[in-house]
């Protein structure tokens, strides 16, 4: 969360109690671990309405002849200037010949103030 950026809870962290990631206050799954974190009933509020901003799928394929292949996922942030805001290894691996890896990068935008329609 950046500080005095959002006003109220928007943008607001926790940490997942199941595994240890930073998550939106707000989320009652957990993205990573997928564990539910809190009962969503009738008497629950309504889930923050949204949608998935950005979605990306890749194969990488290692033919079946030459060496090992290693492989990072790094994940970089930036903001509207081009500074970096975050960046983090979230994956690392091999492949050997034939194998194959899928990454899909997803973003995920709520809109907790949004009134369900």
């Amino acid at each position: 969360m950046l500080p005095g950026r959002f006003g109220g809870a928007v943008g607001r962290t926790r940490v997942c109690p199941h595994c240890k990631a930073t998550i939106l206050e707000s989320a009652p799954i957990c993205p990573q671990c997928r564990h539910h974190l809190r009962f969503v009933g009738a008497a629950a509020p309504p889930k923050p309405e949204g949608f998935s901003a950005l979605r990306v799928e890749g194969t990488v394929q290692h033919p079946e002849r030459g060496g090992d292949w290693e492989y990072s996922v790094v994940l970089a942030i930036r903001n509207e200037r081009g500074e970096e805001v975050s960046r983090q290894v979230v994956g690392v691996g091999a492949l050997r010949g034939a194998e194959s890896r899928t990454f899909t990068l997803s973003v995920e935008v709520m809109t907790p103030g949004a009134k369900s329609k």
